[in-house]
């Protein structure tokens, strides 16, 4: 049997080039904008999923059912979003650590993934 291995090279050039930005953006960039994207639509259904309980909870302790201690609540929300700011925070850092090139175009798709998601 005679096995040949091929490597087929596809340029792209012209106007088909330009209907494919992607393939100009660095690889921070790509990282910077996915990890954006995810983490806004992630917080997006965190809130979806927190206002339901929220409403399940209300309407449980207008029915008298359970009692709703308010300060510990108002505490337990603002300890979750601490604690998303810091994560958010972590993930900035992080991706400032590629090179320095790379880095910033990391931290600009961060923010623009943010602002897509």
């Amino acid at each position: 049997m005679n096995h040949t291995n091929e490597t087929t090279t596809i340029a792209i050039n012209g106007p088909d080039a330009q209907m494919l930005p992607y393939l100009e953006m660095g690889t921070g960039f790509l990282i910077g904008l996915s990890i954006g994207y995810v983490l806004k639509k992630s917080f997006k259904i965190l809130l979806f999923l927190t206002g339901i309980a929220l409403i399940a909870v209300f309407v449980l302790e207008s029915q008298g059912v359970i009692h709703l201690n308010e300060e510990g609540l108002q505490h337990t929300i603002s300890t979750g979003m601490d604690s998303f700011k810091h994560f958010a925070l972590f993930l900035k850092e992080r991706l400032e650590h590629f090179k320095v090139s790379s880095g910033l175009s990391a931290v600009a798709g961060f923010f623009i993934g943010l602002k897509m998601g």
